[in-house]
C-alpha cells in the first residue's frame, strides 16, 4: 500500500520536531528526513549517533514512520554515515542524486559506476540505496535513467522516480514512469508550471496546482502494484510561515490522497 510522506526539507527553517509536528498534523503517515549538506540537516550524519534517540522518541510519539532519508550527493563517506544511521533508525531507503553534468558520457559513466558500488555497501547494512533523475545531472531523462538500470543489478538499488524532474526534461512522467517503474522503489513527488529548470514557488509545487499530469502518473504507480513511500518533496522555502508552509503540505497530501483513493476504487 502507498505510504504518503513529506521531506523534511520543506520545514527546514524550523527544528525537528516543529517539522514533524506539523507533518502530522497536515495527515500524512511519515516522513523522509533531509540529511542534505548546505540545505537542510534535520539529520546531521556527522552527529547521527547522538541524535538518533531523540529523532526515534519525537516519530514514535506522533505516530510517524521514517520512510526515506535524503542525503543528495554521492560523496562515500557521507553515505557511509547515512547507511550506519539509516539501520539504526529503521529508514529502508536512502536518496541520492546522480551528480556530473548531462550529456557528457565520462560523468554518467562515473556515476554508474558509483551507484553500483554504494548500493553493495547500501545492502550490507540492509538499505536500499535510489537515485533519481535530476535536470542538469549525468541521470536526467528515461534513456540515461535506463542506462543506469541496466549496468546496476544490484537487489539494493532502486529508482526514485521525480515527475517533475522528467517534466522539465521535456518527457510526459506518465508515460516515462512506465519504462522504469520495475524498479522504482521511492517516489519524489511535486507539481510544477512550465518546464524550466527549476521548480518555481513553493506553492506551484503543491500537487494539482501545476501542469504534471499527476493523476495518470499515480494511475500508473497503482496499476503496476506499486506499494513504497510517495514522499511530498518542495523545496525553495525561504522566509516562510508554518502556516505557509502547512498549506502547501495539507493541501498536496489531500489532492494526492483523493487521487489514490479514487483510483484503487477504479483500477
Amino acid at each position: 500500500m502507498v505510504q504518503l510522506g513529506i521531506n523534511s526539507v520543506l520545514f527546514k527553517e524550523y527544528d525537528f520536531a516543529t517539522a514533524a509536528k506539523h507533518i502530522q498534523l497536515c495527515g500524512y503517515d511519515g516522513i523522509e528526513i533531509a540529511a542534505i549538506k548546505g540545505m537542510c540537516e534535520h539529520l546531521e550524519l556527522d552527529r547521527w549517533s547522538e541524535q538518533a534517540a531523540g529523532i526515534k522518541q519525537i516519530t514514535e510519539e506522533l505516530g510517524l514512520k521514517l520512510l526515506a532519508m535524503e542525503v543528495a550527493s554521492l560523496d562515500e563517506e557521507r553515505l557511509k554515515l547515512a547507511f550506519q544511521a539509516a539501520r539504526e533508525l529503521g529508514i529502508p531507503i536512502v536518496n541520492v542524486g546522480p551528480g556530473g553534468k548531462s550529456n557528457v558520457e565520462e560523468d554518467l559513466a562515473t556515476s554508474i559506476d558509483k551507484l553500483s558500488r554504494l548500493s553493495q555497501l547500501a545492502g550490507e547494512h540492509g538499505v536500499t540505496l535510489c537515485v533519481k533523475a535530476h535536470v542538469g545531472q549525468s541521470v536526467y531523462n528515461t534513456p540515461t535513467t535506463l542506462q543506469a538500470m541496466e549496468r546496476i543489478d544490484s537487489p539494493s538499488f532502486g529508482i526514485d522516480m521525480d515527475p517533475s524532474h522528467i517534466y522539465r526534461a521535456n518527457e510526459d512522467p506518465e508515460i516515462a514512469l512506465a519504462q522504469v517503474v520495475s524498479r522504482v522503489k521511492h517516489i519524489h513527488i511535486r507539481d510544477c508550471k512550465g518546464r524550466q529548470a527549476g521548480p518555481g514557488p513553493i506553492e506551484a509545487q503543491a500537487c494539482g496546482r501545476g501542469d504534471i499530469n499527476l493523476i495518470d502518473y499515480c494511475k500508473v504507480l497503482v496499476e503496476s502494484g506499486y506499494d513504497g513511500p510517495v514522499n511530498l518533496e518542495v523545496i525553495g522555502a525561504n522566509g516562510h510561515s508554518l502556516a505557509q508552509l502547512a498549506t502547501v503540505a495539507a493541501e498536496s497530501r489531500g489532492y494526492l490522497n483523493a487521487v489514490f483513493q479514487s483510483l484503487k476504487s477504479t483500477v
